[in-house]
This record gives C-alpha cells, structure tokens and sequence, in this order.
C-alpha cells in the first residue's frame, strides 16, 4: 500500500528548498562554487547550517538542483508535449524567449560555477548525466515527433547531432555574453526571432519553385 503524502507537509518541503536554492543562487554568485560553504549559504537563507543537510546531501546536490531549476529538467517534457499541439515556428518561437528570460537574468550563476564544472570531473558528470542528457533525450523525442507529423515539411536530418548543435547555440550565446559581448547582453531580447529564423529556416524543407515541381 502506497503511504499517503500530507500535501502540506509537501508544500513546505518545496518552499523550505525554494529558500535554500535562491539563497544558494545568490552565495555561487557571489563567491563562486569553490569558495561558497554551506554555512554561507544557511547564513544567507536565514537558517541553522544543519538544516540544508535535511534537504541537500552537500553542496555539490546544491548545486545541481539550482542547475535543474534553471534547466526546467522536470517541466521539460510537458512544455514539449504542449509544443506539439502547435505549428513548430510558433512553438519554437515562445520556447526560445521562455528560457532566455529565465537564463539571460541569471547569468552571474553559470559565471560562478563554470569554472567548477570545468575542472571537476564528478560534477560535470553529475551536470552532464542528471540535467543535460535528459533535456537532450526529450528534445531529441519532440524534433522526431514534429518531423513524422509534418512529413514533407521539416528536412530529414540526424535528429541526435540536430538537438545537440541547437543546444550548442543557446550556450554559446550565454557563453558570448559572459565574456563581456555588449551586443549580446544589449539585445539578448531580439534573439528569439533571430534564432528562430536562422534554425527553423534550416530544419524546414524548402518550397519547390514552379520549375523544380516540373522537373
């Protein structure tokens, strides 16, 4: 018999993790992954530092559940299944524009922790198999969804290296403006339909021109 959860109990839970992660947020901004500790961040959140291991075995679960957060890795499959009720440019349009105005503002983390990440082989395993691969997994469903739906229209293409090289492009973009890019971080809010149009424009067949319908 499966043991009934009290959805109070569960709200709290879920708002006493909300706390520790934006708190946690603005410590790896601030400080880097490195340098943050658990007792800055329990100082931060306004809670004893015992308290965070009841909810994050250490600072590395931390950190992951900040990056699945931003990731949207739980809501992930539902926006794409949501996705496929409309036209694959409106979709991607409002997609693209919907993780931008969540990544774009929290930029100063991806900042902090890659270095991290780069030197740390557990951890950008743990990024790598917890919140990147399960993203790529379901886009890789949605492109293959949206390319037997819209048989003719969208252009026959290795599906894997297609959603890798689209993710490739939002963390360059990210990367650019990191870097200190003025034109990315300016107009990061034009991006979408640029974006939009520069992929799209390349996964959709093109039209046949009166002679090539000839031939």
């Amino acid at each position: 018999m499966v043991e009934k959860r009290d959805p109070i109990q569960e709200m709290l839970i879920a708002a006493r993790r909300m706390q520790i992660l934006d708190a946690a947020t603005t410590v790896f901004a601030e400080k880097g992954f490195h340098r943050a500790t658990i007792k800055d961040i329990a100082r931060v959140a306004g809670i004893a530092d015992g308290t965070i291991y009841t909810y994050f075995a250490s600072k590395t679960a931390v950190l992951l559940a900040i990056l699945n957060r931003l990731n949207e890795t739980t809501e992930r499959e539902q926006q794409f299944a949501q996705g496929s009720e409309q036209d694959l440019r409106s979709f991607f349009l409002a997609y693209v524009r919907q993780r931008m105005s969540l990544l774009w503002p929290n930029a100063e983390v991806f900042r902090a922790v890659l270095p991290e990440m780069l030197v740390n082989s557990e951890l950008r395993e743990l990024y790598y198999q917890h919140v990147l691969a399960p993203t790529i997994a379901v886009g890789e469903r949605f492109l293959h969804a949206q390319s037997q739906q819209e048989q003719g229209e969208v252009r026959p293409l290795d599906m894997p290296l297609t959603v890798r090289a689209i993710a490739s492009t939002f963390l360059g973009l990210l990367m650019l403006q990191l870097l200190g890019d003025q034109e990315i971080a300016q107009r990061w809010e034009e991006l979408p339909e640029v974006l939009t149009t520069l992929i799209l424009d390349g996964l959709m067949q093109k039209p046949l021109t009166g002679e090539e319908q000839k031939e």
